[in-house]
Parts: structure tokens; sequence; C-alpha cells
């Protein structure tokens, strides 16, 4: 069963192009697939961890709809999404889950004349672009929120994402929050009905689109535009604040996080209060079975996040991702030992 499982996840692999693979001979040790806003900080923990543990990782960077697909089809170990499943589909497919980080969504634009960071877009005005009523960027609702910028009348070109994504999700479920047109119309998930703009694959799909085409506009995860020296807006916050995307202003949306009140560690972050805080904030779920075919790639998998939970803070740190609290950490251990289990011993046995 092992190596029809490492079979298949390498095969998977070769036809993925947003894929990272360590370890020639142990490829698969470790094989995950599903959220692309995670994928930064998981490349970075997988290449400290087969440093020091000699232990491969490949994951899929295929958006939160893939890995769910995947791991309910068992071609993975685990699966990452950045929408958390209901109690209902983790109890039919068996699985639990349980939050890895949390960080920040943001509006990407190609505007000539306008540098990264100059301009400021708020959620109203962001649903109104997304619905196609505001199609130029001289707009008088973009031009409120920007008093000192001449904007160019060049039209807007939405691009959005063409796959199921959790990013999708929980950009469209600040939209909704914002606006009650978006809410009555399209509603939010990892894939909706969009009424206008062009779809591409991936954060790298989007991210392409936007650069290529003046007057883009869409939406990556913080630490892809980051990485990638893509132009990203400001945003006026729940408390009327302009707010920078910064590691500050994702912890301080993060700080409402009540994981521990939460069944199945079940959490939306957008749109929340504070002055300083970053009003598209995310967090990312991984996926596993209760019951695993492979116990001990199960248990090396388990073994990956507690080493991500204790010693990858720092990575998780410098690309901005905010790091699950050690109190809720303590709790996501403590239900690995009690719900994920083989012949009823627990597939976990670390501290």
């Amino acid at each position: 069963m092992r190596h029809f499982i490492r079979s298949a996840a390498v095969a998977i692999a070769m036809a993925t192009a947003s894929t990272f693979t360590l370890s020639a001979a142990m490829a698969a040790d470790l094989s995950g697939a599903g959220s692309t806003f995670i994928y930064p900080v998981f490349a970075k923990w997988a290449d400290t961890y087969k440093k020091d543990t000699g232990v491969g990782l490949n994951y899929q960077s295929i958006g939160s709809g893939g890995g769910i697909k995947q791991v309910i089809a068992k071609t993975v170990t685990f699966g990452a999404t950045d929408k958390p499943m209901s109690d209902a589909d983790l109890e039919k497919n068996g699985l639990v889950q349980f939050p890895m980080v949390m960080g920040g969504i943001v509006p990407i634009v190609n505007l000539t004349g306008v540098k990264p960071g100059e301009l400021i877009l708020d959620g109203s005005t962001i649903a109104q672009i997304y619905l196609g009523a505001i199609t130029t960027w001289d707009d008088a609702a973009i031009k409120a929120l920007n008093p000192t910028l001449t904007l160019p009348s060049t039209a807007i070109a939405v691009v959005h994402r063409s796959d199921g994504s959790g990013t999708t999700f929980n950009f469209t479920n600040y939209l909704v929050k914002l606006s009650p047109d978006w809410k009555d119309k399209i509603g939010s998930d990892t894939a909706v009905e969009w009424p206008v703009g062009v779809g591409a694959k991936g954060s790298e799909g989007v991210a392409n689109t936007v650069k290529q085409t003046d007057g883009g506009i869409g939406y990556v995860e913080y630490a892809y535009a980051k990485q990638n020296n893509l132009s990203y807006s400001k945003m006026l916050n729940a408390a009327g604040k302009v707010v920078e995307p910064s590691l500050e202003s994702f912890g301080s949306a993060a700080s409402n996080a009540d994981f521990k009140g939460a069944k199945n560690f079940n959490v939306i972050i957008t749109n929340e209060p504070g002055d300083a805080t970053w009003p598209i904030a995310a967090s990312t779920w991984v996926l596993i079975h209760k019951t695993p075919d492979d116990a001990a790639a199960t248990g090396e998998a388990l073994k990956f996040f507690a080493w991500a939970y204790n010693d990858g803070k720092e990575t998780a740190k410098a690309l901005d991702y905010v790091s699950i609290p050690d109190s809720v950490v303590d709790l996501i251990k403590a239900s690995w030992k009690a719900d994920i289990q083989t012949e009823g011993k627990p597939v976990y046995v670390g501290q």
C-alpha cells in the first residue's frame, strides 16, 4: 500500500507545475496537496526539515479544492485547505482538521503611474469592481479613497482564480461581509460564478495575468506577493483605518481567532475588529484521515507538523505568517492522540 501511495503521489507531482519535491530517494515519504496560501512556508519548512531529518516532502500547490479531493481519494497523506470542512463532511469522510498558520490575502494591481502600496481600496469598492459596476480606475469611488493620487482612466481588468481555492473562499467571504449586493448575487465559496473578469489557475496564474495586463487587479496570499515583488494595495479596515499588509496587521486579526472554543478548529478571521487589523486574513487547515491506511506515513506527517509548530516559527514569521499559539498547539496535539488512531492506538506518540 505504501508503495502504491508513493508511486501515485510521484506520478501526480510530475504532472503538476506548482510542486516542490525534496529527496529523490524519499520524495513521497511525506505527501500532501492543496492550499496555495500555505505553499511559500511549506516550501521553506520542507527544505529545512529535509536537512534536519533526511525526510523529504512532496506538496502539490493545486488549490484547496484539489487538496480536499486528493486526501479523500487517499492519493496523498494529507490535504491543506483555506476553507475549513464542515463537521458533517469531516465525519462523512473520516477526516480531522487542524490549523497550521494564519496570514493575509492582498489585492494586487498593475496600474501605470501608481507605485506599490500607494493605492488604497476597501471591501465595498472591491466588490463593485468584481461585480462589474466599477469599470475604470478613475471611478469616483476609487478617487474618494485616494484623493492625493492621479488615477488613470484605464479600464479595470478583473482577474480571479479559475480553480477551487480557499484563497477565493476567504476573499469572497470578506466581500460578503462588506457588500449586500455581493452577498445576494454571488456569495462565498472556493469557486463562485464570477460576473466579470478572466480566470487563472493558482496564485501563479493570477499574478502572471495581472502583471501582463495594464489595469489588472487580482488577489493572492501576501507571502506570494512579497516573494514575487508584486504591487499590492493598502486597505481600509473595519475600524475605518488604512492599514498595510504585515505580520503585525495579520497578527491583529489572528488575535481574535478563538480556536479553543471552536469545534474542529473552525474559525474564519475576515473583517475582524481592531485599528491595526488587516481585513482579509485567513488560516490554513490540514486534513488527515482518522484511521489511516498507512499509519507510518501519517505518523511521519504528524512529526513534521509538530516540528513546524515548534521549530518553524521563525521561518513563518520571516514570510509574514502568524504562528498558531502554543496553547492551541497543545490542543491540536491532544486531538491527534485522541482522534488519529490505528488498531486502537494513537498514530502520534510525540510530545
